[in-house]
């Protein structure tokens, strides 16, 4: 699928492409209606049409994904509420063989979030992840979300890359079109972001729902060296 010869450093989001969705969509299309629910004493309807509006008034800006402006926006505890399903934090089972694999073939692996510092923080107590990342990068520490021009050429400069030897990772084939106007080389779209929703259609990009499609490449690579 790729010229993994041409191919220095791999950039990944997280959540949907490394971690499953599962636990973002229920937290925020499911828990917090709840709780607004019923700290205004509206119906579950009304709550979810509040937080529903509220998303697409900040959809694409780091407010969307920042918990201290959605906790001052909702008047909840966002954090502690993160707290409350941990459990449901889950890494793909397909991705810590395919970053074991990447490390292997000297690759390096870069974590590229718009996840909030503190969600990240959060997401690193409760899985692997780390173990299978040389670096990392939350988009609040640039000021900009990765669909933004800017988080590219401040994350490209931070690290040094050569973008044009890059492949990026993402669910969103939005974020992925960004970093191709950034001068990224490669880019791959994950299908099955969320375990329990069906597939995303992508348009412009490569897209798999299982690493092992990457993985059985870079072993036969790795086996012919």
């Amino acid at each position: 699928m790729f010229p993994w010869h041409k191919i220095d450093t791999v950039l990944l989001d997280m959540d949907g492409t490394l971690l499953d969705l599962h636990f973002d969509n229920h937290f925020w299309l499911h828990l917090v209606p709840q709780q607004l629910s019923q700290q205004k004493q509206i119906s579950l309807d009304e709550a979810k049409q509040r937080v529903e509006t509220a998303y697409h008034q900040v959809a694409g800006t780091l407010e969307w994904y920042c918990l201290d402006y959605w906790q001052q926006q909702l008047g909840l505890d966002i954090l502690t509420l993160h707290y409350s399903l941990v459990e449901r934090i889950q890494m793909r089972q397909d991705s810590m063989p395919f970053l074991l694999a990447l490390g292997s073939m000297n690759k390096k692996r870069i974590l590229f979030t718009n996840a909030h510092p503190k969600s990240l923080q959060l997401k690193l107590e409760h899985t692997e992840l780390a173990t299978g990342l040389d670096a990392m990068l939350s988009s609040h520490e640039t000021g900009y979300p990765k669909e933004h021009p800017q988080f590219w050429l401040t994350a490209i400069e931070k690290y040094q890359l050569n973008p044009a030897r890059c492949l990026f990772i993402d669910d969103s084939e939005a974020i992925l079109q960004a970093s191709k106007k950034a001068g990224i080389g490669f880019q791959l779209g994950i299908k099955n972001p969320d375990s329990q929703k069906g597939h995303t259609l992508f348009h412009d990009f490569p897209a798999i729902d299982d690493y092992h499609h990457l993985l059985d490449e870079l072993l036969q690579i790795n086996t012919k060296q």
